[in-house]
């Protein structure tokens, strides 16, 4: 099987190739070598910029499509290089520069400020241009751009300034050629386009017209030609770190410390080693922990930085589920149920430590897309002692554990790609080992109006006696986007063996959906509004195994933002009777179902103007059910406060209410129980942050979140999914409590340099007092022991060719 799908992509490799930027009128202009590199301070009277080419005549993007900027808000820019960079200055005119919105923000975080955007596509494909952002303030951000997505967690080190002038303000920005990839070749022509956004009036301008209609922005790049004689230079850039913590929690204080290496290194000019050697993720941001009552694992979002930059080839096809890596010891053969009457377990690690990892990752100038990742976790022990005898010995729950990715991503027509990726779990001993391989497929037209895609996913788990070996999954949907109208039709499902998570994660396998989605959008602003749309969903659901009709989903929902910025909408939601056979935990081949209730549902948002001093986000909902007493209903608060232009508050209560929902609560000899409860939960967040400079800055993070749940009955569940009374069964309610507060301050001393200083609080209560108010559960929150963390991390950035020339 692997090898007709390796056929397959390798045929359509063959037939299909990469074509230049080919939209009519295609701004070009030619860039200039220049002897002496102009100084970057924002001060445009360098010799350097005298005889560039300019380029000019920005055109509105958003709201106003494709209209031509006003001269006394238009932009000139000048593109020159030599031979370690290449060097950008925009000078953007205001006539009113007093007034340019410019509150601060640190690195790679975007603020109430005007900026001024670079995409580089050395390569001009249409779809993997750089982005290099500098704010009016000085700040900047930069992202790698992949089929329209941008990833701000990439970070290069490059140098920018912008200053605040009579007539507007001007940037002045260097890209070295270590922070791209480029071919090397003679004689280059690389797309470019600018976008400049202007907070005051919401608009978005471009040197070259994105046409809001058809196809993917980048599609639109501007060309700049005439580079001459440059060549890749050694892209080697070490990130040498240090690091102390101190963790302390029931009167027990414990150091750590670690040293350790980040290496970006060039392979070739198109592809990039990045290894992390012994890591240190000691100052990872909090999980929004929930109280989790479904039969699915909750997922956390990545926060690890080595994980977030450079892995949009790892995440095609939905196969990386980067947590699974570092996570909780996995304990397969359920060591504490092979214990003694007289033994105990006294030490369970609450995490697996990885040891190393590295990424290998790059495109050809035609296109291929090619991704290499591995990753080593140590084996992991519990410890077990004998009350009896006082022996004490040691048990593997987690061995060590190779995981691995493979790539191939071919992209042609600047919008389309087809890709084959293969991931692996080769675990030590005893332990099962888990692949699994995706062909993953988006194909447009050449005019991007209409498009297929889907893909094709097979499973196969050794020494697992728990499930078969072999598992797939298919998903296909044809498309049309242009214009008003946008619409898909699709068809996919999972066989009732497949299974990724060993290193993905899927939440519901052995069903299969018909979906279609159908929409409607304005794409010029009108007399009131700058935009708006409306959408039409519906699906419609089998159980793959036995072909059952499970349920029927559709809903309408409407999005829109007035001139004066105020943004709202609203859903309209439906669900027929399901046939839920997760809920009851009993496996989808069981026959054992949960018929859960016919439901309606509407919600709605509002969001005021953001660049107001005041702001506010707000959301509520509800849901009602027919023929079952259960409701639900909740609602969201968060207003946004910028006292000045260094300092800001955010706050956000969030209010959830279940009356009578029913859901599973356990399983004795003759049954399986349900109860019959009321959920509430209370979350409280808080985040601030004081900018001393774009380059220093204190933020604060908090986060308290309570949930309780009260039984008021219990059932047998029946044959036929309903609910039988159960007068004998004796349960117990649920107070579940998580609260974090992080303080950190960043300081980057230099480019690509920081000092961090990180302070954590956290407690975590879990009891079964749910008749508790919320000041009475604060109260009982902090009876509970407190854990208290401080970690102080130093990085600093080695550029191979600044070091080559000191020596």
């Amino acid at each position: 099987m692997l090898q007709k799908i390796s056929m397959l992509l390798f045929a359509v490799f063959l037939l299909q190739q990469v074509n230049a930027q080919n939209q009519k009128d295609r701004k070009t202009i030619k860039t200039t070598r220049v002897s002496k590199a102009p100084k970057i301070d924002g001060v445009l009277n360098d010799e350097a910029w005298k005889n560039a080419e300019l380029a000019t005549d920005f055109v509105i993007f958003r709201p106003a499509n494709g209209v031509l900027v006003p001269a006394e808000y238009q932009t000139t820019v000048r593109v020159v290089y030599d031979d370690d960079a290449v060097y950008i200055s925009a000078e953007m005119l205001d006539p009113d520069p007093e007034g340019i919105p410019k509150e601060f923000a640190v690195r790679d975080n975007f603020s109430i400020a005007d900026f001024f955007l670079i995409t580089i596509n050395p390569n001009d494909d249409g779809q993997n241009p750089f982005e290099f952002i500098i704010q009016a303030t000085g700040n900047q951000l930069d992202a790698k751009i992949s089929n329209g997505n941008e990833d701000f967690n990439w970070s290069a080190v490059w140098a920018s300034a912008a200053i605040i002038t009579d007539k507007g303000w001007n940037a002045e920005i260097e890209i070295p050629y270590r922070a791209i990839r480029f071919a090397n070749r003679p004689v280059q022509s690389w797309g470019f386009n600018f976008h400049r956004r202007l907070e005051k009036l919401n608009e978005q301008h471009t040197w070259t017209h994105i046409d809001n209609s058809v196809g993917r922005w980048t599609q639109y790049d501007g060309l700049i030609e005439d580079f001459r004689n440059i060549k890749p230079s050694t892209r080697l850039n070490l990130y040498p770190y240090a690091s102390a913590t101190t963790n302390t929690f029931e009167g027990n204080t414990e150091f750590d410390w670690s040293v350790g290496m980040d290496i970006k290194y060039g392979i070739t000019e198109n592809f990039t080693l990045d290894a992390t050697l012994i890591p240190d993720f000691s100052q990872v941001g909090f999980d929004d922990v929930v109280l989790n009552l479904g039969p699915f694992e909750q997922r956390f979002t990545e926060q690890r930085q080595f994980f977030t930059e450079g892995t949009e080839l790892f995440n095609i096809a939905n196969l990386f589920y980067s947590r699974r890596i570092g996570a909780a010891p996995i304990d397969q053969f359920n060591v504490s149920s092979t214990l003694t009457t007289n033994e105990e377990i006294i030490d369970y690690p609450r995490k697996v430590t990885m040891i190393n990892a590295i990424k290998i990752s790059g495109r050809t100038k035609k296109g291929l897309g090619i991704g290499f990742f591995n990753a080593i976790t140590e084996k992991t022990n519990v410890t077990i002692r004998d009350n009896t005898t006082g022996d004490v010995r040691e048990e593997v729950i987690d061995p060590f554990t190779n995981y691995n990715i493979l790539v191939l991503d071919q992209q042609f027509n600047q919008n389309s790609t087809v890709s084959l990726i293969n991931t692996n779990v080769t675990r030590d001993g005893r332990f099962r080992d888990a692949n699994v391989t995706a062909l993953d497929w988006h194909i447009e037209t050449k005019d991007s109006k209409y498009n297929v895609d889907g893909s094709f996913r097979m499973s196969n788990i050794s020494d697992d006696v728990n499930n078969p070996n072999t598992g797939y999954t298919f998903d296909n949907s044809f498309g049309y986007n242009s214009g008003h109208w946008y619409w898909e039709l699709g068809y996919n499902f999972e066989n009732k063996d497949f299974n990724p998570n060993d290193l993905g994660i899927l939440f519901s396998n052995d069903q299969q959906t018909f979906y279609n989605n159908a929409g409607w959008r304005t794409l010029q602003p009108t007399k009131n509004f700058n935009r708006y749309n409306f959408n039409f969903y519906s699906q419609t659901n089998f159980q793959h195994f036995s072909g059952l009709f499970t349920g029927f989903n559709s809903g309408l929902n409407y999005n829109a933002q007035t001139v004066k910025r105020f943004s709202f909408g609203g859903n309209l939601n439906y669900g027929s009777e399901q046939k839920d056979f997760f809920e009851p935990r009993q496996g989808t081949t069981s026959g054992v179902y949960f018929l859960q209730p016919e439901r309606m549902n509407v919600n709605g948002y509002i969001s005021t103007n953001s660049q107001k001093k005041l702001a506010l986000d707000a959301n509520g909902y509800y849901s009602g059910y027919t023929n079952n007493p259960k409701q639900g209903f909740g609602f969201s608060l968060a207003p946004r406060y910028r006292f000045n232009n260094q300092f800001s508050l955010r706050y956000r209560l969030n209010y959830n209410k279940t009356n009578d929902d029913q859901g599973y609560v356990n399983e004795t000899s003759n049954n399986i129980i349900f109860g019959m409860r009321d959920r509430k939960s209370y979350t409280n967040t808080i985040s601030g942050k004081y900018s001393f400079s774009t380059n220093s800055s204190l933020s604060l993070s908090f986060r308290h979140y309570w949930s309780d749940v009260k039984y008021n009955a219990y059932y047998n569940l029946n044959s036929e999914g309903g609910l039988d009374a159960n007068n004998s069964y004796i349960g117990e309610d649920v107070n579940f409590n998580s609260w974090n507060l992080d303080l950190n301050y960043i300081w980057q001393f230099a480019p690509g340099s920081q000092l961090i200083a990180f302070y954590r609080n956290s407690i975590f209560n879990l009891d079964t007092q749910s008749e508790l108010t919320f000041f009475e559960n604060l109260d009982n929150l902090f009876e509970q022991s407190q854990r208290h963390t401080f970690s102080v991390r130093f990085v600093y950035f080695i550029d191979y060719n600044k070091l080559k020339k000191i020596f």
